[in-house]
């Protein structure tokens, strides 16, 4: 491939998606460096000055002036970083967070409208032509994958299917659980996809690399009061990464945060990673019980953490 041919993607693909126009094109006041800058700040877990200069590439003066300009608009706080006073720490206020989920949900929608004059068949060439792009321009990925290359979102059509199909197999390889399992999962991502209030309920999807590898659902509980986590689930290749004590502080913030009184959850005494996750979050065992389900003998156990002790 000769560097005209690249060149001649690059320019062809930046006015596709309108990056010379970002703001215009989402209808926002945002270039998309700024609104990079701003979904960097909603999910990523280093949020320094110099992290942020050295994830996006950016100068330091015109990182700087970027901030200011976020901090004028009420976008932003910076604070002294809790682990070294030199440097400044950029959090994201209210307001920020609701411009950066605003700028998210009309990318989303940009994608989606230039996504529908692909042909359906063609599109999973289309979504395999990108990683193959992805990975091979990165290297693929020659060194390992670090805790800030994970981003917690939103599912996308097919995520929930993906749940369902990974709980299954997984559980079927790492502990030999029948179909039942399955049976269950998918009834419990039915009954959300059909009927939940997304003011109080809510699934996140773990993604690396651009593929989903972890997932958590926080569903109201028949008690009242209550939330259930549900379906705790991080792929193999991904675990070591922090991945399933970041998902259960995305359920438990997002429970405290809508004004649920507790969280509880169950689980069984073989998921023994699972439950060391649930204990540093503050989970407290509160019965258990041996029962046969999945085609195995089990002990069952129910977890609560009470929000409002939490809170305090």
């Amino acid at each position: 491939m000769t560097v005209q041919e690249i060149r001649a993607f690059n320019r062809f693909y930046t006015n596709l998606i309108g990056a010379l126009d970002y703001g215009r094109q989402l209808h926002a006041p945002y270039t998309l460096t700024e609104s990079r800058v701003l979904y960097e700040l909603a999910h990523s877990t280093r949020t320094d000055t110099a992290d942020l200069r050295t994830e996006l590439s950016l100068d330091s003066g015109y990182l700087s002036r970027l901030l200011a300009k976020f901090e004028r608009d009420g976008l932003i706080e910076r604070t002294p970083s809790e682990k070294d006073t030199r440097r400044r720490r950029v959090t994201l206020t209210a307001r920020g967070r609701g411009t950066a989920d605003l700028l998210d949900e009309r990318s989303r929608e940009s994608v989606g409208t230039l996504l529908s004059t692909v042909p359906p068949q063609d599109r999973p060439r289309l979504a395999e032509a990108m990683r193959d792009i992805r990975q091979i321009l990165s290297g693929a990925r020659r060194r390992p994958p670090r805790r800030e290359d994970v981003l917690l979102r939103e599912p996308r059509p097919g995520d929930l299917g993906w749940i369902v199909q990974r709980n299954a197999a997984l559980y079927t390889t790492e502990y030999g659980w029948n179909t039942d399992y399955e049976g269950l999962v998918a009834r419990i991502v039915a009954d959300f996809a059909e009927d939940h209030d997304p003011h109080l309920e809510r699934v996140w999807i773990a993604e690396l690399d651009g593929r989903p590898v972890g997932s958590v659902m926080c569903v109201r509980d028949e008690a009242p009061g209550a939330a259930r986590l549900r379906l705790l689930l991080v792929e193999p290749e991904a675990r070591g990464l922090g991945i399933g004590d970041r998902l259960v502080d995305a359920c438990v913030e997002f429970a405290r945060g809508v004004g649920y009184r507790e969280l509880v959850l169950w689980t069984n005494d073989v998921l023994s990673a699972a439950r060391r996750i649930y204990q540093r979050h503050g989970f407290v065992l509160v019965d258990e019980k041996p029962h046969r389900s999945f085609g195995a003998d089990l002990v069952g156990q129910d977890w609560r953490l009470d929000l409002l002790d939490a809170q305090e």
